[in-house]
């Protein structure tokens, strides 16, 4: 089956470059479009897409807070792809906090718009590179949260060693080589993790480590044991 899509920007030539891109894969549908966020949460009750192509800066309603409305809905709730721009931080993160499953940024190339809806519609998660460090680089401002989840205090050893992980960017593959375990392991660890945390994704994850604390920005990728 195609997957459905909802596409939701306030300029009316993006939208359509994006339906033009999408429409022109086989295994995608644009089924709806929306100019902000009151209209996305509408469409997205009305059409069910499985994908949302959400803006960030729209009037009436933002990203942000469309993407808190619709993810709402629990398992029925559709996967969010954030696009944005380097000048609008403070919104991703509060967009991560919400749940979406994706960043990308506005002059990304049509075949990464294309692999991203595909990405986040298998059930993944996916950030830009260069979104990826600028969360990081932002994260060595902040400071640590106060309050440590209670779930953080129920994961064994490796689980956080995995935790610690894939907050600093590896892949399941990657973690895998580094432990000496199978990819399947790996992909139990980290269903186990975001379960005990109640997070729905890698992404949100990521923020959980780098704002408690459990890592610190600075050495996203660390070079192999020797």
């Amino acid at each position: 089956m195609a997957i459905r899509v909802l596409l939701v920007d306030d300029q009316e030539m993006v939208r359509a470059g994006f339906a033009m891109i999408l429409e022109a894969q086989p295994d995608i549908e644009v089924v709806g479009e929306a100019a902000d966020g009151e209209q996305a949460i509408a469409e997205n009750a009305r059409l069910a897409p499985d994908v949302i192509v959400m803006d960030i800066q729209m009037p009436n309603l933002d990203g942000v807070s469309a993407t808190r409305a619709v993810l709402s809905g629990g398992h029925d709730a559709p996967r969010v792809l954030v696009v944005t721009t380097f000048d609008i931080d403070d919104y991703v993160y509060e967009a991560l906090r919400a749940g979406a499953s994706g960043f990308l940024l506005k002059n990304a190339p049509p075949e990464q718009l294309v692999q991203a809806v595909r990405v986040v519609a298998a059930g993944d998660s996916l950030l830009a590179p260069q979104v990826t460090r600028r969360v990081i680089e932002a994260f060595c401002q902040r400071p640590i949260a106060s309050a440590v989840p209670a779930g953080l205090k129920d994961l064994t050893a490796r689980e956080r060693e995995v935790l610690e992980l894939v907050a600093r960017g590896l892949s399941n593959s990657e973690i895998a080589g580094r432990l000496f375990v199978g990819h399947g392991t790996v992909k139990t660890h980290v269903a186990r993790i975001l379960m005990k945390l109640h997070l729905n994704d890698r992404i949100q994850a990521v923020v959980l480590a780098y704002e408690t604390g459990l890592i610190t920005p600075g050495h996203a990728n660390p070079s192999p044991p020797a």
